[in-house]
């Protein structure tokens, strides 16, 4: 069933949105600062294609201290606009009975968006 799912969010969108997610990580990683927030931005938009049939799991070191000051300036600089852009497209989607799926799969990857480091789709 999840690949179904997984092949009707690709048409449906998932795909323009992991490509966005990607491209942008691309640009991120210009800069030597930005090489950690692209990485994330990649892995975000990887984990984008196909979130059907996995979940959020966070790493052995996710609240270190590093990870927690990256986290957070993450949070500041693009992770609430990302996390409210899934919930736009969340409440899009859940005004139809066919879209509830879909918004439970833009919901799921909101905690993704807000706090990248330690946390992976799985």
């Amino acid at each position: 069933m999840s690949v179904i799912g997984n092949l009707l969010w690709l048409i449906f969108g998932g795909f323009l949105a992991g490509l966005g997610y990607i491209v942008g990580g691309l640009l991120l990683c210009i800069t030597i600062i930005g090489i950690p927030f692209g990485v994330q931005s990649i892995k975000i938009g990887v984990a984008t294609f196909t979130p059907f049939g996995k979940e959020i799991v966070e790493g052995d070191n996710a609240n270190s201290p590093l990870r927690v000051i990256f986290n957070i300036i993450w949070l500041i600089l693009f992770g609430w606009e990302i996390a409210v852009a899934h919930l736009m497209g969340a409440a899009l989607l859940a005004i139809t009975i066919i879209g509830i799926p879909f918004a439970l799969q833009h919901i799921k990857l909101i905690p993704l968006a807000l706090f990248p480091f330690g946390r992976d789709l799985r």
